[in-house]
């Protein structure tokens, strides 16, 4: 039995009010991951964008970088 199933099964045997409350829930889930996802990735890709080009592809040492006298 699937997800979806089993939420029918559990809201099919309450009242209406705490079903569509449950609907209002999951209704506003979907929304969110609809929303937030793809205007995440536009910021993520953005930064990127900005630093195309620059990384001549050496390798970084991490104890190194930590240990700058600016750290201290």
């Amino acid at each position: 039995m699937g997800i979806a199933e089993k939420i029918y099964e559990v809201v099919n045997g309450l009242p209406d009010p705490q079903a569509a409350e449950i609907l209002g829930f999951a209704e506003n889930v979907k929304a969110r991951s609809a929303t937030i996802v793809p205007a995440q990735r536009r910021v993520d890709l953005a930064l990127f964008r900005r630093h195309r080009g620059r990384y001549d592809g050496t390798r970084i040492n991490r104890d190194e970088s930590c240990d700058r006298a600016g750290l201290r």
